[in-house]
């Protein structure tokens, strides 16, 4: 059997899954030859997996996911906007019952410290000056 070459042909979900994928190794700056050495998975196959014209099974998924430092739950998705950081943050409580109490100290005050960055960023943009960072 031939593998579709039109987008219109494709799943829709093994595409949002491919471009999820793509979108996040692009972002880590990783070459998809990289990947291939680092999960086994041929380079190839990453590359028809992010044109979403190959499906992933569990085991390839969970090995990328791993690689890529999200959870499996942000690339099945169904939200075509979803956020990876919504689902990252999803994980928190558990990373954080590992913490000694004084790392989760340090932990709230670097969110206090983002919180309070962000919003010196929102006042410097709102008086004219650059864009957030």
């Amino acid at each position: 059997m031939t593998p579709p070459t039109d987008s219109r042909d494709r799943d829709p979900e093994l595409v949002r899954l491919g471009e999820r994928l793509k979108k996040i190794r692009d972002y880590l700056n990783m070459s998809q030859q990289f990947v291939s050495d680092s999960t086994g998975i041929p380079r190839s196959a990453v590359s028809d997996i992010e044109r979403g014209e190959r499906r992933v099974d569990s085991l390839e998924l969970k090995k990328l996911a791993r690689l890529y430092r999200q959870p499996v739950a942000y690339f099945l998705a169904e939200e075509k906007d979803a956020d990876a950081g919504e689902y990252s943050l999803a994980g928190l409580p558990r990373a954080l019952s590992q913490l000694t109490d004084g790392d989760a100290k340090t932990v709230l005050e670097f969110a206090e410290y983002l919180t309070l960055r962000r919003a010196a960023e929102r006042e410097e943009q709102d008086a004219g000056g650059n864009a957030p960072r």
